[in-house]
């Protein structure tokens, strides 16, 4: 395949992902709002849990839910599950085409851990499947009758499961490993728990019996932990755009802080949905939270300053040997057609405009060789940081 058609797909993968991650999430978000926002009045119909009206698009709706289901079975009834599954489908393929079939560009950094492509492709598909069959495990335990226990032991695993990943793959690869780790058990979620329960409702319906209501609440629990994670998800899935967060020596601290925001942020968004008030004081704690990580991430124990003035001759000298297979006009990389982001760095004048760029990607993340492919070192990352610290001067 050329590497024109490898990035249409890499870029319609990315479009499907997109769409079919705007529908499921816009769906999740609608029914977890409607649940919190039923309520009870004088004409609530028996067998009713709640009920609620709504306005949009210049009509009004009215919305009922049953306690555990309605005294017959609707001609038609709208399930959804295709977005989530689709969601998935499409995350998985386009995990695949960028570091499944790039490795050793993005999946792999050999100063974390030299593995070979297989073992890195073997334990990335693992350990989401492991992911998943351990967290379906817990939910089935007694720990899954306690929502709070649950939840902080889901919590630590997730971290856990973050720094694994920063031992493993490339800082990039695992912060998005975390992303698809959450992603596969949301979409499990759905297909083996939350629709066999829906659909083991209709068929006692169907057999003129009346469902059993572990179901629902099976579901239900299922649901409301899907709705506590998409903020984190969402997340991940930006989140090797920004080199600041992944990048950092603790960028797995950094994604738990973040995963604290998501849950604080949808928390408040579920009470104030379920009437119980205006709790502020959770957003002003994730925003102190996000305040708490833009201090920390300027705080890196892995800089130090380079001993010696450092030329543009030296920095231009140590970006040839280490960035300009790709960063040029015509990339010698095998499967890079064009320089990323249009950034060529071959002259003096190029880094210099550059320069800010180079500190964030190659200096202060060290997000850049990707998967230090061209195996830069920690001395001539210094040496860039001191030419550019000293103002990235051309004489």
């Amino acid at each position: 395949m050329t590497d024109l058609a490898l990035e249409w797909l890499n870029l319609v993968l990315r479009w499907m992902h997109l769409i079919f991650g705007i529908a499921w999430i816009g769906s999740s978000f609608f029914f977890i709002w409607l649940d919190n926002s039923l309520r009870k009045s004088e004409h609530t119909k028996p067998g009713v849990l709640g009920e609620t009206w709504m306005i949009h698009g210049g009509g009004f709706y009215f919305t009922e839910k049953y306690a555990v289901a309605p005294p017959q079975l609707p001609k038609e009834l709208h399930w959804f599950k295709y977005e989530s599954y689709f969601t998935w489908l499409s995350g998985f393929f386009l995990l695949g085409v960028l570091y499944y079939a790039g490795a050793d560009l993005y999946l792999i950094d050999s100063k974390v851990l030299p593995l070979a492509q297989w073992q890195a492709i073997g334990i990335s598909v693992g350990s989401l499947i492991l992911g998943w069959l351990l967290y379906d495990r817990l939910c089935k335990s007694p720990l899954g009758k306690n929502d709070a226990a649950l939840a902080m032991v889901g919590f630590v695993l997730l971290v856990a499961a973050a720094y694994g990943y920063a031992q493993v793959f490339s800082a990039r690869a695992a912060y998005l490993h975390v992303g698809a780790l959450i992603g596969t058990i949301m979409t499990a979620n759905v297909a083996h728990v939350i629709i066999p329960n829906q659909k083991k409702a209709v068929a006692q319906m169907l057999a003129g019996q009346t469902p059993d209501p572990v179901y629902g609440k099976q579901a239900k629990q299922r649901s409301l932990h899907n709705n506590y994670l998409t903020l984190p998800v969402l997340f991940a899935m930006i989140s090797n755009h920004y080199p600041v967060t992944y990048g950092h020596p603790y960028g797995w601290v950094i994604l738990a802080v973040v995963m604290i925001i998501g849950g604080l942020v949808r928390h408040f968004f579920n009470l104030k949905n379920q009437g119980r008030g205006q709790r502020y004081e959770f957003l002003v704690i994730a925003f102190l939270l996000v305040v708490g990580l833009v201090f920390f991430t300027q705080w890196d124990p892995r800089r130090s300053a380079h001993a010696g003035n450092v030329g543009v001759e030296d920095a231009q000298r140590i970006v040839a040997a280490r960035c300009t297979a790709c960063h040029a006009a015509r990339p010698t990389f095998d499967g890079i057609a064009e320089a990323p982001k249009g950034v060529m760095l071959e002259t003096p004048e190029q880094l210099r405009r550059f320069a800010a760029l180079i500190n964030q990607q190659a200096v202060r993340t060290e997000a850049m060789p990707p998967g230090n492919i061209t195996e830069i070192t920690e001395e001539e990352r210094q040496m860039l940081g001191a030419w550019i610290a000293a103002g990235a001067k051309l004489d």
